[in-house]
């Protein structure tokens, strides 16, 4: 659970609550338990930021590389990563620790051929 803490302080953990979608239910119950949000996103950061595949995640993290994948997925079709991005932008920009001197605008421009709009 250490590892967990660290990559997912409780700050965060309060801020992804608030958009991952809820777990879903299953009509007949029984079947595995389902491996907490915490721990998976936890897996998932550790994943993200060492470079490792799904396949090599440590068991400390308890749910396997797939099931981390798996979750990793469902939340990104249901937009996860952008809504917590921008929590945590607005959490962030509401204490006055956002130092927008280092922000790039990144854009791509297009011509429109045949005289299109």
């Amino acid at each position: 659970m250490e590892m967990v803490e660290r990559l997912v302080p409780e700050e965060l953990w309060e801020l992804f609550q608030r958009v991952v979608p809820p777990a879903p239910t299953r009509p007949q119950g029984g079947g595995r338990r389902r491996y907490g949000d915490r721990e998976v996103l936890a897996a998932i950061i550790f994943v993200a930021t060492t470079g490792c595949t799904w396949q090599q995640l440590p068991p400390v993290f308890g749910p396997s590389g797939p099931t981390a994948h798996r979750r990793f997925t469902e939340w990104s079709a249901a937009r996860v990563w952008a809504k917590l991005h921008r929590l945590v932008l607005d959490e962030l920009g509401a204490r006055g620790e956002l130092d927008w001197s280092r922000c790039a605008i990144d854009s791509v421009s297009v011509r429109a051929s045949k005289g299109g709009s």
